[in-house]
């Protein structure tokens, strides 16, 4: 299945556009890598969506061989998928999928919340992932509400302190962003969990690890099952 061109690339090509900028005077493919999955995350390239060549090339003002090798290294992290002789598309994701990446999630969150020593601990990070999400939700910006939810669960994992497992986090949840486009209302989806967003660090602002690590399963079990719920 494929996104209607108008819906898709063809829509997102002036925004694109104007990414130019991002690239400063060396256009790398990591930049370029940078600028589309930024624009998967936001939902401009919908999954399904074919990924002209010649249209983006254009847009950004870089070589086809740097395009390339910004498509493979999204492929690589499982946001693009190639097809031979048809060509690269955004990657649409199975409820296989979906379940494998909730898999992730709880190993990785869980596991960082668990593994923190005695208290207080530091989590101004966390913090303002809430607070940003809650403005979002106040200024009915639910695409940013989203994006701040991303940033929560990260900062979660990143409570491990491990580099490597931040790293690998990213790619997870950047991969889920994919899983969320699916939701028609999001408002619907992501209001309910600004309050558990809210009790989670407070648990841990109070030095409840053992607490919060119970709201977070029970948080990524009831997303999984309305995610699967609402998938096609």
């Amino acid at each position: 299945m494929t996104a209607d061109p108008p819906a898709g690339l063809s829509a997102a090509l002036p925004d694109l556009a104007a990414d130019r900028a991002l690239l400063g005077r060396t256009s790398t493919a990591e930049r370029v890598a940078a600028i589309l999955r930024e624009r998967i995350a936001q939902g401009s390239f919908p999954p399904g969506t074919r990924l002209s060549e010649e249209r983006i090339c254009g847009a950004l003002g870089v070589s086809r061989n740097t395009l390339r090798e910004a498509f493979r290294l999204l492929t690589h992290e499982r946001l693009l998928v190639h097809r031979f002789n048809r060509g690269t598309f955004v990657r649409v994701l199975t409820d296989t999928d979906i379940v494998d990446i909730y898999r992730v999630r709880r190993l990785v969150e869980c596991a960082a919340l668990r593994g923190l020593g005695e208290p207080p601990y530091d989590v101004a990070e966390v913090r303002a992932a809430v607070t940003a999400g809650e403005k979002a939700a106040a200024d009915g910006d639910w695409q940013e509400c989203s994006t701040a939810n991303i940033r929560f669960h990260q900062a979660l994992a990143g409570l491990a302190g491990s580099a490597r497992t931040d790293e690998m986090m990213r790619g997870v949840l950047a991969e889920l962003r994919l899983a969320f486009h699916i939701m028609g209302d999001l408002r619907r989806f992501h209001d309910p969990y600004l309050t558990r967003n809210q009790e989670l660090v407070q648990a841990l602002e109070t030095g409840r690890k053992g607490v919060a690590e119970a709201l977070l399963a029970a948080y990524l079990d009831d997303s999984l099952r309305q995610l699967l719920e609402a998938y096609p």
